[in-house]
């Protein structure tokens, strides 16, 4: 999770390329509470590159904070824009 100026500034299109550049799989979307959501597999170094950018982001994002955790790989081969979900959608309040 991805929290800051994170929507409206290009992040997932940047992320998306970023991924895709150091070869791992998943998906990046909005989410309702104005933070960025993202899951990614792949090499361990790679995923550290990755976090790494996150936290910093494209020129115009301002990121607060990167939260991470690891979940089960779903082997996966590409890297994908999902559509944005809003609060409710994550069965939050």
């Amino acid at each position: 999770m991805v929290r800051g100026t994170v929507q409206g500034v290009g992040y997932r299109q940047a992320c998306r390329r970023r991924a895709t550049d150091l070869g791992l799989a998943g998906w990046v979307r909005n989410c309702g509470d104005g933070s960025v959501e993202v899951q990614a597999e792949g090499p361990e170094q790679s995923l550290t590159e990755l976090r790494v950018w996150c936290e910093q982001g494209p020129p115009q994002a301002r990121v607060a904070s990167v939260l991470t955790s690891r979940i089960a790989t779903t082997g996966s081969d590409w890297f994908e824009i999902r559509p944005s979900v809003s609060v409710n959608d994550r069965g939050e309040a």
